[in-house]
């Protein structure tokens, strides 16, 4: 399965904070992978600046996309 984009991670990511309790992004970066099954390879792929996993990077570009979140 292709990475998704950052706005399909958006309504997963409300969905996962709903409780309004505290999360660390290692939780959410887990739960997230988990809930799109992705792959170790998925999860290996990195950034083009070789600096972070992609997926991380576009669940980092919903996070800022959901106000007051963190």
């Amino acid at each position: 399965m292709p990475i998704p984009d950052y706005q399909t991670f958006m309504r997963p990511l409300l969905w996962l904070l709903r409780s309004g309790e505290a999360t660390s992004m290692k939780e959410v970066y887990s739960s997230l992978a988990k809930e799109f099954r992705l792959s170790e390879q998925d999860m290996a792929e990195m950034l083009p600046s070789g600096r972070q996993a992609t997926y991380m990077n576009r669940i980092g570009w919903a996070k800022t996309s959901v106000p007051d979140t963190f």
